[in-house]
């Protein structure tokens, strides 16, 4: 029997609606709009701005990063 679970940075998604209270196209669009591009500091920038833990952080961004990008 196999799952669709959902892999990767995109598990975090559902957590991090709750835990935040803003839907995922929300996060992606801040960190789109955001004058930084590189991964860590975009990471930095929404733990320390916008509280988000570290994991958290991280997934949004390696997300976003990947859909732009085409990977």
């Amino acid at each position: 029997m196999t799952t669709d679970a959902v892999k990767g940075p995109a598990s975090y998604f559902p957590s991090i609606e709750k835990k935040y209270g803003r839907p995922i196209a929300e996060w992606k669009e801040l960190i789109r709009s955001s004058p930084l591009t590189r991964h860590m500091e975009l990471v930095a920038w929404l733990k320390t701005e916008h509280g988000l833990g570290h994991g958290h952080a991280n997934a949004l961004v390696a997300h976003t990063l990947a859909e732009d990008t085409g990977k």
